[in-house]
């Protein structure tokens, strides 16, 4: 798949879609996003294909929302984002519906995350049905102090319990692999050096069950957290995120950052070192509440 930020390889019955921007610390801008959907059509459209790995190039899983080319305003979404409803429509679709795509997919997914998993990043890999964590990622999502909240869906109170995610949230903590698979988030923590390895060898095994059963099962189980009232929470989680970010507190921030020039969105996008800070990279979700 010729495409600059996403790459798609199979073999066998699995699929893996990489995310390719190793530089950037796997940061998603739009055309990241785009490219990320086109592959998981790809592997939806291929009957081959049992089970989806979705994996990152480097260093890092995703350090979140790339938004130097909205911030720019390259990006085609730019010009809409300058009304909050225009802002509201371009979340919408290509960081909320996207996302719950990949949740509903129809066949069964295995995140395979490394080093930092920040903000849209975590979101990310959340979607996915399993997580195989090597053993230096650590999660994290610091928008909370930089006026956003959170980002597009919550996913943290599904994941960690109400109490544990108000605490990650508002003390912006950032977890250990163990750490996540301790409270249930991850399923497996691997060496850094096997992680390729690990992720496959699961999704060899998830491969054995036949996909209407697959298909099935896991409709199931997110029927059950529907039940209990996941998306309905990620919608009005969604909308309190539009409020937020269109208030004077996180406009005014948007608009110091677009006074600090380019230099300074840069610096918040950087890949973090190998000891990245507590507060992981996610600091390129923020202009404002994205």
């Amino acid at each position: 798949m010729s495409i600059e930020r996403i790459t798609y390889d199979t073999s066998g019955m699995v699929a893996t879609i990489t995310l390719a921007r190793p530089a950037q610390a796997n940061a998603l801008d739009s055309a990241a996003i785009e490219q990320l959907d086109a592959a998981f059509d790809r592997a939806e459209a291929d009957d081959t294909v049992r089970v989806v790995v979705l994996a990152a190039e480097g260093r890092h899983f995703s350090a979140g929302h790339d938004l130097k080319e909205l911030f720019e305003g390259t990006d085609p979404w730019a010009a809409m984002r300058d009304t909050p409803e225009g802002k509201w429509h371009h979340e919408q679709v290509m960081y909320f519906d996207k996302c719950v795509r990949i949740r509903d997919f129809p066949k069964p997914t295995i995140a395979a995350v490394q080093g930092v998993c920040s903000a849209a990043g975590m979101m990310l890999a959340c979607m996915c049905d399993l997580i195989v964590a090597a053993d230096d990622a650590q999660f994290s999502n610091p928008v909370l102090r930089m006026s956003g909240a959170g980002v597009e869906l919550l996913v943290e109170p599904w994941e960690l319990g109400p109490r544990r995610a108000k605490e990650f949230l508002l003390c912006a903590r950032t977890l250990t692999a163990d750490e996540a698979e301790r409270i249930g988030m991850v399923n497996r923590v691997v060496a850094r050096a096997d992680l390729a390895v690990e992720a496959r060898a699961m999704a060899d095994e998830v491969a054995l069950v036949p996909p209407v059963t697959a298909r099935a099962v896991k409709q199931s189980i997110n029927a059950m957290v529907d039940g209990m009232g996941q998306r309905e929470s990620w919608r009005h989680h969604f909308m309190v995120h539009q409020f937020v970010s269109n208030t004077e507190t996180a406009l005014g921030l948007a608009r110091e950052r677009a006074a600090g020039g380019m230099d300074h969105v840069k610096r918040e996008q950087a890949a973090p070192p190998p000891d990245a800070p507590s507060d992981g990279a996610g600091a390129a979700d923020a202009d404002g509440g994205s």
